[in-house]
């Protein structure tokens, strides 16, 4: 029970260390375009730096708050820049072409979501760990270098994952200037691209899913059909076959391997 707690926090504190980094490194170039208010507003701001204008570091307390308000992010961070988008896509799809409604459930279709989300992106949040958490909690390094060692290994999966075809059009519509080379290229042109992407990989591998038991739905419905046995409903007969044919190729081994060798 120890071992399973030790190993829990040392999995969750990296994750909720990279999601503030995330949420900081957003949050930088914002601040930077601020203009000052002009004369006669109130302008109402929090200094951090002490009586002989140096920085200061943060307080435990405003850390923790911090560290909180990044934990509401957790959603949105984990369906635009992680696998989670086209992992739950393709399963929906393999519960889509059985004719299964509600089977598996919801509930088990997220799990399994999330358990596989977390077994692809695992190389990427060690790496962070090493390279950045680490560092800055034995005060190597800078909370800015920091933030540029945090930024490198989430760009380079999601580059990876992404076409060009998708970066060129956001690029274009962003107004980005050009040439743009993978660290120069900003994050607000990546995450769309990349989510596009990931959508569209999706339904591709949905549709190579889909093709086969719609096969057997078509044979199914011509046999009936030529039995002369109208009344009898064609899914009634086809999602026993189609079950036990996705049972026989041992489907769920088939697809949960393509899925992760697609990130590979």
């Amino acid at each position: 029970m120890h071992m399973k707690k030790n190993t829990l926090r040392r999995t969750t504190l990296p994750i909720a260390l990279a999601l503030l980094a995330l949420a900081m490194m957003w949050a930088a170039p914002a601040a930077a375009q601020e203009t000052p208010p002009p004369s006669g507003d109130i302008d109402v701001s929090i200094n951090l730096n002490n009586a002989d204008g140096e920085s200061t570091p943060l307080s435990e307390p405003m850390k923790i708050v911090l560290l909180l308000s990044v934990l509401t992010l957790i959603p949105s961070v984990l369906l635009t820049m992680t696998s989670f988008t086209r992992i739950v896509i393709v399963l929906s799809f393999v519960r889509r072409a059985l004719s299964l409604q509600s089977m598996p459930p919801n509930q088990i279709i997220i799990g399994l979501a999330l358990f596989l989300t977390f077994y692809i992106m695992s190389p990427v949040l060690v790496k962070i760990n090493e390279v950045a958490i680490q560092p800055a909690m034995r005060n190597e390094i800078g909370t800015v270098e920091a933030l540029k060692r945090t930024e490198a290994p989430l760009r380079e999966f999601m580059l990876k994952q992404t076409r060009k075809k998708d970066l060129a059009l956001f690029a274009r519509v962003a107004r980005v200037e050009r040439p743009l080379t993978r660290e120069t290229l900003p994050f607000q042109v990546l995450l769309p691209a990349f989510a596009l992407s990931e959508i569209k990989t999706a339904f591709q591998m949905g549709f190579v899913i889909f093709l086969p038991m719609l096969v057997v739905d078509m044979v199914v419905a011509t046999l009936l059909v030529s039995m002369g046995m109208f009344m009898l409903p064609p899914m009634m007969v086809s999602i026993p076959i189609k079950i036990l044919l996705f049972v026989l190729v041992d489907g769920w081994h088939l697809v949960i391997g393509s899925l992760v060798q697609s990130f590979l």
